[in-house]
């Protein structure tokens, strides 16, 4: 089936009124969901259902199954996905529909259901599931950029992703995450895990390259999205319907300096502080100095060690963007 009931200009948004034979991808460990999430999902449903959207449910059962689950939907010729689950279920999902080639590209919609849920945050998504379908089927499908991350020692491991990029302490923090820990108390393992890595982590530089320009940092994020995780905003120039990054890097070397951005990023006025450093790209290459591992993540979920390369991929997928309810 094609998404689109009738041919529209590929620039031209799409309303969900054209949208049919969808298929729901629901982590149900996703932050705590379970069994009382399917009833809410339920709910959601029939939401979609009442504007002509009738959506099968099919449950992820293990790390990259979402990935699995979003190919198979593409090569049916689906016409949408709605994932239900945190940034590392969204992450897998668009993977999976990214990567596709055979032409046709099934539209995205998210319904939060995670630990972190950036772009619910990104799109003003309710967290509550059927307020947000309210909004979704509302809503219009837009073509967005993705980045892709692309570990060069490692190329055949390459990810797409829809928020966040990072090296340095936080891609440590990720690679190290206790993810029993994670699936009991959600995003405070993060916290939990960034509070050693300040006391353990030796904060070592690398180089960064953008164009001709080379800098020397002990992070660097790479946004597409304002929000970045939790309650913080880092990339707050940054815009999801724009094709570029917006790339936040750190210079010092000291886990007491880090420790003392955290009351200026709480306040939102990180940027224009002392050694933080913002620009706009469409292209970074995060490269080591020497042998020491620097790691890398992606949407909160672990990728490779540098070299890394992150470049924006213009028009890479189709997102369901809500609406305002009536």
């Amino acid at each position: 089936m094609n998404v689109l009931a009738h041919e529209r200009h590929e620039h031209e948004p799409t309303m969900t009124t054209n949208l049919r034979n969808a298929l729901l991808i629901h982590n149900p460990n996703a932050g705590g969901g379970g069994k009382g999430r399917r009833h809410t999902l339920d709910t959601a449903r029939h939401i979609f259902a009442s504007r002509g959207i009738e959506s099968e449910l099919a449950e992820t059962t293990g790390p990259g199954h979402a990935t699995e689950i979003a190919q198979r939907a593409a090569s049916e010729g689906r016409g949408l996905v709605i994932a239900c689950g945190g940034d590392g279920t969204l992450n897998e999902v668009v993977n999976g529909l990214a990567a596709n080639q055979n032409g046709h590209r099934v539209p995205l919609a998210l319904l939060p259901g995670g630990t972190a849920n950036i772009l619910a945050k990104e799109l003003d998504l309710p967290w509550d599931i059927p307020s947000a379908a309210e909004k979704l089927v509302r809503g219009t499908v837009k073509e967005i950029a993705l980045g892709l991350a692309t570990p060069l020692e490692h190329p055949g491991k390459k990810k797409y992703f829809l928020s966040v990029g990072g090296a340095g302490p936080d891609g440590m923090i990720v690679y190290s995450l206790d993810l029993d820990l994670k699936a009991r108390i959600g995003m405070l393992a993060y916290w939990w895990e960034g509070a050693r890595e300040v006391f353990r982590y030796n904060f070592q530089r690398f180089r960064i390259r953008m164009g001709d320009q080379k800098l020397g940092a002990s992070l660097a994020i790479v946004g597409r999205t304002k929000n970045y995780g939790g309650p913080f905003k880092i990339t707050t120039n940054a815009d999801l319907f724009e094709d570029q990054f917006e790339v936040m890097t750190l210079t010092t070397q000291s886990g007491f300096r880090y420790l003392s951005y955290l009351p200026t990023l709480w306040m939102g006025n990180l940027r224009g502080t002392e050694g933080v450093h913002f620009y706009k790209s469409d292209a970074v290459v995060c490269e080591p100095l020497d042998s020491n591992p620097v790691y890398a993540q992606v949407d909160g979920e672990p990728l490779a060690r540098l070299p890394v390369e992150f470049k924006i991929v213009p028009r890479a997928l189709k997102l369901l963007v809500p609406g305002s309810p009536i």
